[in-house]
Order: C-alpha cells, then sequence, then structure tokens
C-alpha cells in the first residue's frame, strides 16, 4: 500500500508529459513552430505555462520529445541486445521495427524542421547523440574503448548516412511504410559501413610497407 501513491504520482506525471508533448507537436504542425507560444501549449494541455518547465526546458524540447524518446529506446536496444548480435544488426532490427510506430504527425513534424534551417542544425545535434551511443556499442564488439577510431568512423559513417537518405527522401517517409522498404533503404548502408570497418586497421598496426 505505500507504494501505490508513488505510483500513481509517476503515472500523472508521465501522463502529464505526454499531454504537453501531444499539445505542442499538434500546434507546430497546425500553426507552425515559431508561431506557437509556449502560452498556446499549456492552454492546449490545460495546464499553467509554469508547469511545462517541471517537465521540458524549453519550446524546442517538447519538438524534439519524441526524438528524446527514440534515443532512449535505441540505446536500450543497443544494451540488451542478445548475445552474438552485434551493434549494426540491433540498429537494423531497431530501425525496422520503429518504422511501424511513426504516425502521420511524425511525418508532418519531419516538414516542419525540414523548413527550419535552425531547427534542422539543431536535428543534427542531436543525431550526434545517437553517434555516441552507437559509437559505444561497436566498439564493445570490438573489445575496444569509446574512444576507438574504428567505432566512431562506423558509428559517425551511419549516422551521416542515414541523415543524408532522409533528406534525399529515399527512406520512405510515410506512417504506413513497410519493413520491407525500410529494409531496402538502410540494409545497403549498413552493409556498406560493416565492410568499411573490418577493413580499418586495428590501433597498433601497421599497414605501410616494412623497411
Amino acid at each position: 500500500m505505500a507504494g501505490t501513491p508513488i505510483g500513481l504520482r509517476e503515472r500523472k506525471k508521465r501522463e502529464t508529459k505526454q499531454a504537453l508533448a501531444r499539445a505542442g507537436l499538434e500546434l507546430f504542425v497546425e500553426r507552425g513552430y515559431d508561431e506557437t507560444t509556449l502560452a498556446d501549449i499549456a492552454d492546449a494541455a490545460g495546464v499553467s505555462t509554469r508547469t511545462i518547465f517541471a517537465y521540458f526546458p524549453g519550446k524546442e524540447d517538447i519538438l524534439f520529445s519524441t526524438f528524446e524518446d527514440m534515443r532512449e529506446a535505441l540505446g536500450r536496444a543497443l544494451a540488451d541486445r542478445p548475445e552474438g548480435q552485434d551493434a549494426f544488426a540491433a540498429l537494423r532490427d531497431f530501425i525496422v521495427s520503429s518504422a511501424h510506430e511513426k504516425t502521420e504527425l511524425d511525418c508532418e513534424l519531419d516538414q516542419v524542421i525540414a523548413r527550419n534551417q535552425t531547427l534542422s542544425s539543431h536535428k543534427r545535434a542531436r543525431i550526434a547523440q545517437l553517434q555516441e551511443l552507437l559509437a559505444g556499442a561497436i566498439a564493445e564488439d570490438l573489445g575496444a574503448g569509446p574512444d576507438d577510431l574504428r567505432a566512431n568512423v562506423a558509428a559517425a559513417s551511419l549516422t551521416a548516412a542515414f541523415e543524408v537518405l532522409s533528406q534525399q527522401e529515399r527512406v520512405p517517409a510515410s506512417a504506413s511504410v513497410t519493413s520491407e522498404e525500410i529494409a531496402a533503404a538502410i540494409d545497403p548502408i549498413i552493409a556498406f559501413v560493416r565492410a568499411g570497418l573490418q577493413a580499418l586497421p586495428a590501433p597498433g598496426t601497421s599497414t605501410g610497407p616494412k623497411a
């Protein structure tokens, strides 16, 4: 019984945060990001403007709230991958399975961000956080440290490639995208980066001609 009130409070906090995020994201699509104020979001969610800051540092954090959820989910997928599955395979499975969770609202928000140069720049900065997750997981597969050059090059290549594909709309943007369509877009990239990783020499390995 003693633990019940805490559980209810945590659930209420999650529900409030989700309501704020949903209200903000819908308004960004409907009115535009710059045209939407924190007061507008608070009013739509039925809370005070002050309440927003208990859940989000600012308006941009609401815009990228689903990205933060995705980053945390990817981190769990990489950390909990079954024995024998490397980071590349875990990433592929995560992307393919996540495709079915993308909504029409998510797709519309992608366009909101793409039309705003500042938001696009900030999105790239957040994507760099994914690079750190991937580099750590790849380094673990290699039995190397987090600063291993090979792991960081591979992770940077993956995140850059997916960003370019997204901008060129070669990764289907529809919420009704199939697993096959996503796999067809990302499998060649993952295979390319995996091959490149295998070609990079391990630290301390000499690749030049012997004297």
